[in-house]
């Protein structure tokens, strides 16, 4: 088995030291563009944040495991890579927000299996403390790939809760573990960073910080209230 040849960040490698940003990002920063205005409308989000989404999940499925292969073409042969095998791969998106992105995962390799983990913050103390509320997934997930799924890595709370299901409850071993996600702040990732490094991230941009409230600055505001319209 070989690995993806997609170049790994040096300049946030003191956060995460396995942190892969998404191959496009001039395409990504023209769609970003729209999606954090406030100015769109929210159709027009749904519409930049798909186009995105899709890129992002071609990026996190090509950075699986992957196995040498020559294949007869029809005009001779060629040297290429074959992924795992869709079934072996878990999708698992954070709930709310990570069902847009694990829908359009879906969309792009129908195959892959699927898990749901519900964590809400409490919003009524200043830290956000993440709750885990509900949690839905293959009971054989330890022998499969997992693609963790949600747009957005503010505190890391949520995420490290998700991925505390998954190593403590599921024995899913955090090297089998790759979370996709569409915008870091730089405390998420050095939380995860420092709680589990073998996990590779993907993402497609990193932003400045958290402001007080735990928003990402520059952020896109509440990315599930905007993606379904419930502003």
């Amino acid at each position: 088995m070989t690995s993806s040849t997609a170049t790994i960040t040096t300049s946030y490698s003191d956060l995460h030291p396995n942190l892969v940003i998404s191959s496009s990002r001039k395409v990504h920063h023209l769609l970003f563009t729209k999606m954090r205005d406030t100015s769109t409308s929210p159709a027009d989000f749904v519409q930049y944040s798909k186009r995105s989404m899709r890129i992002l999940a071609e990026d996190a499925l090509a950075e699986f495991p992957s196995t040498e292969v020559k294949i007869t073409t029809p005009c001779g042969s060629f040297d290429g890579v074959r992924g795992p095998d869709p079934t072996d791969i878990c999708a698992v998106s954070i709930i709310r927000s990570g069902d847009a992105l694990l829908e359009v995962v879906r969309e792009v390799e129908p195959a892959v299996r699927v898990g749901k983990i519900l964590i809400q913050r409490d919003e009524s103390i200043p830290e956000k403390t993440a709750k885990l509320f509900y949690s839905k997934l293959p009971p054989d997930i330890a022998n499969q790939y997992v693609l963790l799924c949600d747009p957005m890595l503010a505190t890391g709370g949520s995420a490290m809760k998700a991925i505390e299901v998954l190593v403590e409850q599921y024995n899913v071993k955090p090297s089998r573990i790759l979370f996709a996600n569409m915008i870091c702040a730089p405390e998420g990732l050095k939380l995860l960073g420092d709680a589990y490094p073998e996990i590779k991230i993907v993402t497609a941009a990193i932003d400045d910080c958290l402001n007080d409230e735990k928003f990402i600055v520059p952020g896109l505001g509440d990315y599930g209230d905007r993606f379904f319209n419930s502003l």
